[in-house]
């Protein structure tokens, strides 16, 4: 069922989006409450935060819950999907999207704590929202799994090892889990942002140029730089009732990289 504008209805659906308290994730979190689904958002330590985002999609009807988690702990990511679904019922959408920039040392210089901080978060983090929601979705005969990935892992810039390594293992993960998991009815697949207006992206700019994002929008596709709502619309689109895309990485870029790299 769709919208006239002829977006599907997500009505009677569940998700879980891990980091919905600003940014990219908050607004995943208002996507799918917009178009009918329950949505239980993960925080860090922002609870202020993640409770306006559920007041939010309260006083437009939807329905929201808050959860602490902190996902680059082992375990964490598998509890978080467990407490959703004895919250709002089974799981029907998990949009893995939760996560942190390197700190831009070396490979050399990056220490393996920041290693493995990276891949707990963009990779494990996936295993363990599968193992858990994948009993459920495969009962259902459907579900979606949804990473937020990043087209750093096309350009592999220096001083993003930690980073860069831990999103391919969260892409190749999207890859060999949707050929998996498809004679199940459950897609699995990633959206790849490159630069987005956000907090994060402000700093990002801001200590690799000095510069702020909205000095960069004439630069770039369309002019301006992605937004976290670009972001929504793509995960959105693949967690439809009807969609025939698994496997595929959605790059949201405007079409590549800006005029003038900062």
């Amino acid at each position: 069922m769709s919208e006239p504008g002829g977006e599907a209805r997500l009505d009677g659906l569940r998700a879980l989006v891990t980091g919905g308290s600003r940014g990219v994730g908050r607004a995943i979190a208002l996507k799918l409450a917009g178009l009918g689904a329950s949505v239980a958002l993960s925080y860090r330590r922002d609870k202020e935060a993640a409770q306006a985002v559920c007041k939010e999609i309260e006083s437009r009807g939807g329905i929201a819950i808050a959860l602490p988690a902190d996902i680059r702990q082992p375990g964490a990511a598998g509890r978080l999907a467990r407490e959703a679904a004895a919250e709002l019922g089974p799981l029907s959408i998990v949009v893995s999207n939760a996560g942190m920039a390197s700190r831009g040392h070396t490979v050399v210089d990056s220490t393996r704590e920041e290693y493995l901080d990276q891949f707990q978060l963009h990779a494990l983090a996936v295993v363990e929202l599968a193992e858990a929601v994948l009993p459920g979705m495969r009962a259902a005969g459907f579900g979606s799994i949804v990473v937020i990935g990043s087209t750093v892992t096309s350009s592999l810039p220096p001083n993003t090892a930690p980073y860069a390594a831990g999103k391919m293992a969260g892409q190749a993960l999207v890859r060999v889990l949707a050929l998996e998991e498809r004679a199940h009815g459950v897609r699995v697949n990633a959206v790849a942002p490159g630069l987005v207006d956000t907090e994060m992206g402000s700093r990002l700019v801001e200590a690799n140029s000095r510069r702020s994002i909205a000095d960069l929008a004439s630069t770039y596709p369309f002019r301006r730089v992605c937004r976290p709502e670009d972001v929504a619309d793509a995960v959105a689109f693949l967690s439809r009732r009807d969609s025939y895309i698994t496997g595929h990485v959605l790059v949201v870029d405007g079409g590549g990289p800006p005029t003038t790299i900062y």
